[in-house]
């Protein structure tokens, strides 16, 4: 196993009103790891496009709050994705049957809901322009 470029003592537990701030800087810490990850930029440039196209069809109200939902699950599932990646690299660094298998099905998970975001967007497209 390979050893932490950096070894940091363990920081001092934060409770109170001071865990929502850390939990805070521990959430942006999380979206600029993810930002490293070309997957998840594409993934950020799908919400702009796809409300832009909503609002050019004049797509119901309702389209948007949906999209926006399956959005937000796509980058939670993203980077839950990306936390097993980095998990697997760390404790299996070598080619092996379960890190490969770990980070396959992290990756359908992913796709499936790339294809239940593309359904959604086009179902609501489909109705709009059939109606």
């Amino acid at each position: 196993m390979k050893a932490d470029k950096v070894t940091k003592p363990r920081p001092a537990r934060v409770t109170g009103i001071a865990h929502l701030f850390a939990a805070t800087g521990y959430s942006i810490a999380g979206i600029r790891r993810l930002w490293a990850e070309t997957a998840f930029r594409h993934e950020i440039l799908g919400l702009p496009v796809v409300m832009l196209l909503f609002w050019t069809i004049s797509a119901p109200l309702w389209a948007f709050g949906g999209f926006a939902l399956l959005w937000l699950l796509l980058i939670a599932v993203e980077a839950l994705n990306t936390a097993v990646e980095a998990i697997v690299d760390h404790v299996s660094p070598d080619w092996s049957v379960a890190a490969r298998d770990a980070k396959d099905l992290g990756s359908l998970a992913v796709m499936a809901l790339i294809i239940a975001n593309a359904g959604f967007v086009g179902g609501v497209v489909w109705g709009v322009v059939a109606a």
